[in-house]
């Protein structure tokens, strides 16, 4: 099955899944346990959460994860401080990365907006196979994280 269509049966199981619940930290668990364990390449898949100006660890499925992310370093921060998705096809050549693990080769951050346009938190996939995310992951995931705050 490609990718798309692969996301597409996932968006709409996460969407019978979720639509009746209003607590987002259940919403984003149950993204993260069909996402790690429907997609291929998902090593760790988690959730990192803006928290009086902190990025905490959330809801995740994988490996143990860092609890506390350094301010303004790493791939999760760009993809706040940037307002936009970031895609790492190698994390070794990425300036500050970040690594809770040895294992993880490539990531995707994606960020999630509340109804008023604000960055809550982020979403973080790390695979251990180099350039494991295109924009078909951008695409879905995006559509996905939407569906926490709307």
């Amino acid at each position: 099955m490609n990718k798309a269509k692969r996301y597409i049966r996932i968006e709409q199981q996460i969407k019978d899944l979720i639509e009746d619940i209003d607590n987002p930290l259940s919403k984003m668990a149950t993204i993260n346990a069909v996402l790690h364990h429907k997609m291929p390449g998902f090593f760790w898949t988690g959730f990192y959460l803006l928290d009086n100006g902190e990025l905490m660890v959330g809801p995740y499925q994988g490996t143990l994860a860092c609890i506390r992310l350094k301010k303004d370093t790493g791939v999760c921060w760009a993809g706040i401080n940037r307002g936009r998705t970031v895609i790492v096809p190698d994390v070794e050549k990425f300036k500050g990365h970040i690594a809770c693990s040895s294992l993880p080769r490539s990531e995707i951050v994606v960020p999630v907006f509340d109804v008023t346009n604000k960055v809550t938190c982020v979403l973080d996939v790390d695979s251990r196979e180099l350039n494991n995310f295109d924009e078909t992951d951008r695409m879905y995931l995006e559509k996905i994280v939407h569906l926490i705050h709307h």
